[in-house]
């Protein structure tokens, strides 16, 4: 493996959604970037080596997707399980990483550690493996920090998180001390300042809160609603997702698809594109519970968390309770702007100012730390077939993998296909995702009301 002191980190990003992708690249961005002073690892330069790879998957970014992200990659290809553990999980010259970011969903993080461990059995002289959440964690908590265990460094977003993971840990006996505390990567821009004459609100779409048809046409209605109400104001619905493509979580009822055939005032648009770049021009940003909220915190951006449909669990809107977001449409259309609370904002990390910029600082240092280690201990994940042996197994075999962590047979084919036979596998492939999409999209839908009648 080269040398850790290399001037460039190499970094290996497996990522199985835009938004992971997204939280993974800029992840990898961060662990690169100045170290404290002293350290052997501070001549690095800000940009990595980074090569990523798209888990194969109904959620795989399309390339409109990866390129509002806006990083790009020294290398990037669609791989299955198997495949990327062929590629990083070697010893061989030219394949060896520094870190590996698992940027995925706890199966799937749990998968890659499993692999990666049998892919190495007794060797550590091994990658640092780094994974964590790519912003608000309102649900599942223990299982989804369960199978994120065995990383070397399991990144929490803020202090509030980083004490909850480590009480999760703690609490099964399990080693906590991967927890590191730091922030969203991707927070940043200029901070709010109103502009003469602009008066933008954004509601921030997601794609599976809430979730009902009915629930999600009374928040359309509300917003149409409020833009008539205010008609010198400008209303934007600012959206996941183009139709037919898919994010972390399945949108069955996409507002864009809702909105058709509705009366929509002059005042009331739709947007795509990189968020960063919507609150460059937004004075209120409305959501249920999108990370957006927390980007536009960051900003002192005025900022509404919705309460019409409750303030529940479900919404992932409880995870605000403190915040000072809290309102109703009824209070923003009288003209309500919510003033957050600054602890609050400190305690979830995105308070504005120097105390972000030096948010991965202290990950900086676990990875310098880990970094110069001659080796490293094996990967060691919480479940294990005597841990959890009615549960890991089921996960593994998702992603075609052994209960002992091994890839099944076929599930890494020794050669690619080319030429005219790779056109029509990946035209097979996104057909297949596109029949996938429509069924969740429509038939689905369809079948349960049949179901109801």
């Amino acid at each position: 493996m080269p040398s850790r002191t290399d001037s460039r980190l190499r970094i290996a990003v497996l990522a199985d959604s835009d938004t992971r992708w997204k939280w993974g690249a800029l992840t990898a961005r961060r662990l690169a970037e100045r170290v404290p002073e002293g350290d052997c690892a501070a001549s690095r330069p800000a940009a990595p080596e980074l090569d990523g790879f798209l888990l194969r998957g109904r959620a795989t970014p399309t390339p409109r997707q990866l390129a509002e992200v806006g990083v790009s990659p020294d290398a990037l290809r669609e791989v299955t399980m198997a495949q990327f553990l062929d590629t990083t999980g070697e010893l061989g010259e030219g394949r060896a990483y520094d870190v590996i970011v698992l940027a995925l969903v706890g199966g799937a993080a749990q998968a890659a550690l499993h692999g990666l461990a049998a892919r190495r059995p007794g060797h550590t002289r091994r990658p640092v493996i780094v994974t964590g959440y790519v912003g608000v964690v309102y649900e599942k908590l223990a299982d989804g920090l369960l199978l994120r265990h065995g990383a070397d460094v399991v990144l929490a977003n803020s202090h509030h998180d980083a004490e909850r993971f480590r009480a999760v840990y703690e609490g099964v006996g399990a080693d906590a001390s991967a927890v590191t505390e730091a922030a969203l990567p991707f927070l940043g821009g200029a901070a709010y300042q109103e502009e003469p004459g602009r008066d933008t609100v954004v509601f921030a779409a997601q794609p599976s809160v809430p979730e009902s048809r009915a629930d999600r046409q009374y928040l359309l209605r509300r917003l149409v609603d409020h833009a008539r109400r205010h008609p010198g104001r400008e209303v934007v619905l600012k959206l996941r997702s183009k139709p037919g493509e898919h994010t972390t979580h399945i949108e069955e009822h996409p507002f864009q698809k809702l909105a058709k055939g509705m009366d929509l005032p002059p005042n009331f648009s739709l947007a795509y594109g990189n968020m960063g770049e919507i609150l460059d021009r937004t004075d209120l940003l409305v959501t249920v519970s999108s990370t957006a909220a927390l980007e536009s915190l960051h900003r002192s951006v005025p900022t509404a968390v919705l309460t019409d449909l409750g303030v529940r669990e479900a919404l992932g809107n409880h995870h605000f309770l403190g915040s000072g977001c809290l309102a109703s449409w009824d209070r923003l259309d009288a003209g309500h702007r919510p003033t957050p609370d600054a602890g609050w904002l400190a305690a979830q990390g995105v308070a504005p100012g120097e105390a972000y910029h030096r948010a991965f600082d202290h990950v900086r240092e676990r990875m310098s730390e880990l970094l110069s280690k001659e080796s490293l201990p094996p990967i060691a994940p919480y479940y294990t077939a005597a841990t959890a042996p009615g549960y890991l197994p089921g996960i593994l075999a998702r992603h075609h993998l052994a209960p002992d962590g091994t890839p099944l047979p076929g599930a890494a084919p020794a050669n690619e296909p080319t030429g005219l036979r790779r056109l029509v596998r990946d035209a097979v492939r996104d057909a297949a995702r596109g029949a996938y999409r429509h069924g969740v999209q429509r038939v689905a839908p369809v079948i349960r009301r049949m179901g109801e009648l």
